[in-house]
Formats: structure tokens, C-alpha cells, sequence
């Protein structure tokens, strides 16, 4: 009898399956898109043995190997692919499950995770914060800092849940409402002499230095050089607007600063001079973004009324729209 109850408990056990956990899944789906351990890790914020370890387990529940590794790079195998694409859509559901008990809690309760674009980012958040912090204490905010291109994509990935960022989006099934709008400065060297209000054609005989690729406000910059017939130097460009209004300041040219940057990029730069343009003046429109789907869209809706509040009641020379 005894015997009879081992073989039993033995076959039980045999017949166990090891599913993956989340974690795994998380870690894994880092790493799939990085294709770089060290990379996948810091994108997570954990160490790099412990992704390591979490991407072993996955491949041992799995019962099949997921990725090559190799000095340089890592490979995904076809077994891996097919895991990816399914952990993609999995982690999803899970988010998306997250989302509809949240909204029904209320419409800023809990985790939010918002990405911003890097010419809002330093502007914008320390006007907003302590107001949202106050008017909503059961909100659990993450920010995340990230060009335009970044930030959308995570966004529609599922691995942010708003953004903050220049309109109009380009992104499919992504919803935008405009926060405010704010006008374009000309920031140029004392010795110019140029005049305080400039019509746009000003910008002909002038060498306009921008940011590098990849930011959106380069894009805009760029917009605004070619409807007033003015060409873009060619030689320098930069990875902030603090180095750029800091190239302006050394006297390498002129750019285009965002009304909400002005006060903490012009304070300690020397010899500058800030010209304001004839009307309409070149600007440019922030606005929130969210996944169209999103069973929290009424409460980003609150949100973006906040947030409209917040610049209105701070004072930083933008005009909130609707």
C-alpha cells in the first residue's frame, strides 16, 4: 500500500507544470527589445544578474532556449520569438486588467506612469507636481523622460500610460488633448543688435542653431526657419537647450527657446538678448496623449483639467486651451 501511494505522489509530481511568472515575462520582454542584458536591466532598474537569472527561469519553465548569448549582442531564437510576441501581449492584458479595477477606484488613483519629452520635462514639472500632489494624494506618479519618438512608443506599447508632449501626435489609436499653447523666443547674442520685436523674416540673415535630431522641438524649429525663408546652421547643433542657449551666449548664433524654458535657461547665461516675435508669433502646442482604449480616459481627462489649472494659476506666460 505504502509503495503503491509513493508511485502515485510521484506521477503528481511529474505532471506538475512550472508556468512563468510576470517577472520573468517582464524581463524578458526588456530584454527582447534591447537585445543587450545591461541595457534590458537598467530600462527595468534591476541588476543585471538578477534580469540574467529571471530570463534563465523563463527558459527553464518554458523547457526550451529563448535567447543566444554572445560576447557582444544577444539573439533571439525562434522559440524566442514566438515568446516574445506572445509575452507582448500577455503583459498587455495584465496592464490593461490593472487599468479597468483602477478606473473604477476613481480617476487618479494609483500607479501612473507618464513619459515627457525632454523640452517639457524640466519646465513643466516642478509647476505641476505639487499641484497634482495636493489635489490628488491617492495618485502614484513615475515619470519617465524620453524624446517624442520614445515616449510614443512606449506609450502605445502599454509600458506608459500618458504622455506629455508637442501636438499633434502621429501615432495611431492615440488620443491627444491640448493643455496649452506657448510662443517661440529668439535668443541671440547682445552684440546683434537686433531689435526687441522681430517679424519672422528676420530669421533670413540669421544662423539659427538648433538641437540634434530626434527632438521635436528641432522639427519645430526647422518649421518655423523655413516659412520665414531662413536656412538652419549646418555645423552646430546640440543635445539640450541649455547648451544650445549657452552656444548663444558664446556667440555661435541665434535659436528658438519655448516661452516655459526661458526663465530657467536664460538666468545664468551672459551677453544674451531676448527678442519676441511680431504677431501671430511662431509657437507651439503641448498637450497629453493616451491610448484611445484606455478604460481610464475619463479620469485623463481630469487630469489634463489639472494640469491646465496648474500652468494657468503659475504664471509662466503659456495660453491653456481646451
Amino acid at each position: 500500500m505504502i509503495g503503491k501511494t509513493d508511485r502515485s505522489s510521484h506521477r503528481s509530481q511529474e505532471t506538475v507544470i512550472s508556468r512563468p511568472t510576470l517577472a520573468q515575462l517582464r524581463a524578458f520582454r526588456a530584454l527582447a527589445e534591447h537585445l543587450h542584458f545591461r541595457e534590458a536591466a537598467a530600462a527595468l532598474k534591476m541588476s543585471q544578474p538578477a534580469l540574467s537569472g529571471a530570463v534563465a527561469a523563463l527558459e527553464d519553465a518554458l523547457g526550451a532556449r529563448l535567447v543566444e548569448r554572445t560576447t557582444r549582442r544577444v539573439l533571439l531564437t525562434p522559440a524566442g520569438e514566438r515568446a516574445a510576441r506572445r509575452a507582448e501581449t500577455i503583459l498587455a492584458e495584465v496592464d490593461r486588467l490593472a487599468e479597468e479595477v483602477r478606473a473604477v477606484r476613481g480617476p487618479l488613483v494609483g500607479p501612473l506612469r507618464v513619459g515627457v519629452i525632454p523640452t517639457v520635462a524640466p519646465y513643466l514639472l516642478p509647476v505641476v507636481l505639487p499641484r497634482l500632489a495636493a489635489g490628488f494624494p491617492d495618485l502614484e506618479l513615475s515619470v519617465h523622460e524620453e524624446q517624442t519618438e520614445q515616449i510614443t512608443a512606449e506609450l502605445v506599447a502599454g509600458r506608459l500610460d500618458v504622455v506629455l508632449l508637442a501636438l499633434p501626435v502621429a501615432a495611431p489609436g492615440v488620443t491627444a488633448l491640448p493643455l496649452y499653447d506657448e510662443d517661440f523666443v529668439l535668443a541671440a547674442p547682445e552684440a546683434a543688435g537686433l531689435a526687441p520685436v522681430l517679424p519672422r523674416a528676420s530669421l533670413a540673415g540669421l544662423d539659427v542653431i538648433l538641437l540634434n535630431e530626434g527632438h521635436c522641438l528641432r522639427d519645430q524649429a526647422l518649421d518655423v526657419c523655413r516659412e520665414a525663408g531662413a536656412r538652419a546652421a549646418a555645423a552646430t547643433y546640440a543635445t539640450s537647450l541649455a547648451t544650445l542657449v549657452q552656444l548663444v551666449s558664446g556667440g555661435l548664433g541665434v535659436t528658438l527657446v519655448p516661452e516655459t524654458a526661458l526663465a530657467v535657461e536664460t538666468r545664468r547665461a551672459r551677453g544674451l538678448a531676448l527678442h519676441r516675435f511680431e504677431a501671430p508669433a511662431p509657437s507651439r502646442r503641448i498637450g497629453l496623449g493616451f491610448r484611445a482604449a484606455s478604460p481610464r480616459a475619463a479620469g485623463f481627462g481630469v487630469l489634463a483639467g489639472a494640469l491646465r489649472e496648474a500652468v494657468a494659476a503659475a504664471g509662466v506666460g503659456v495660453r491653456p486651451v481646451a
